[in-house]
């Protein structure tokens, strides 16, 4: 079965709605879950998730805030949780007391998109080890074979293929793509590869998986959360569609 990834960013379309779309989630039969936190410039992400992030920190969403919202339902989480954001509020924060937070959090992992992998090593490494945190690097088409296993080397938990060169959420995003695709499933990778990117429905979950693992769908949930007055039902009705 492949495992189906859900990103939403915290503290949308309410603040204290984070914990309402963790347990919605989870309950829905998705498998695993990403949690943005909200940050002034998220370079990686496009249109709608830049929106949310704007929401959030106008709604008052702060690392801190997050951290008390997930330990408040951490017995009742049974699926990952993964938070993904920038390296520069991770710093603030002090990165140390951030991993010990995750850790009392019930976090499972991070993905942090401008973290560079030789200050990854240099630096964090032995950190997340220590409160037993896993890390996932990125990778796109144009990422060369050696370097996909060098990032692969230095994840856990997974590794993150972009489906094409662009921003999350892009119309454009080339979900069919064939040769790298193949060229991943063929590589000795040690990590299970989800696809990022792009994908709005079952078919397109379903294409990208055929030589993957599993798929993450950020931008088409977070459409539905900011959207949609009812967005609980609408939210349910969207991942059992992918799952069902």
């Amino acid at each position: 079965m492949k495992k189906l990834n859900i990103y939403f960013t915290a503290g949308i379309p309410q603040l204290e709605d984070t914990t309402k779309i963790i347990r919605l989630i989870q309950n829905s039969g998705a498998d695993m879950m990403e949690i943005g936190m909200p940050y002034s410039d998220p370079v990686a992400d496009g249109p709608v998730i830049s929106q949310a992030h704007e929401l959030a920190l106008k709604n008052g969403m702060t690392i801190e805030k997050l951290f008390s919202q997930l330990k408040s339902i951490k017995d009742e989480i049974r699926i990952p949780i993964i938070l993904m954001g920038y390296i520069n509020p991770v710093l603030s924060f002090g990165f140390e007391n951030f991993c010990r937070e995750c850790s009392e959090s019930g976090v499972s992992g991070l993905i942090i998109p401008d973290l560079p992998p030789i200050e990854f090593e240099k630096n964090y490494q032995k950190i997340l080890k220590q409160y037993n945190l896993n890390f996932t690097f990125l990778v796109t088409p144009e990422t060369s074979d050696e370097r996909i296993l060098y990032l692969d080397s230095l994840s856990s938990g997974f590794l993150y293929a972009v489906s094409s060169s662009s921003t999350t959420g892009n119309d454009q995003a080339v979900l069919k793509n064939e040769d790298y695709l193949s060229r991943l499933s063929l590589l000795p990778l040690k990590n299970p590869i989800m696809i990022g990117f792009g994908i709005k429905s079952k078919e397109d979950f379903e294409n990208v998986t055929e030589k993957a693992d599993g798929g993450i769908i950020g931008t088409a949930f977070v459409n539905i959360l900011q959207q949609n007055r009812d967005w609980e039902t609408k939210a349910i009705d969207f991942i059992h569609s992918i799952k069902g």
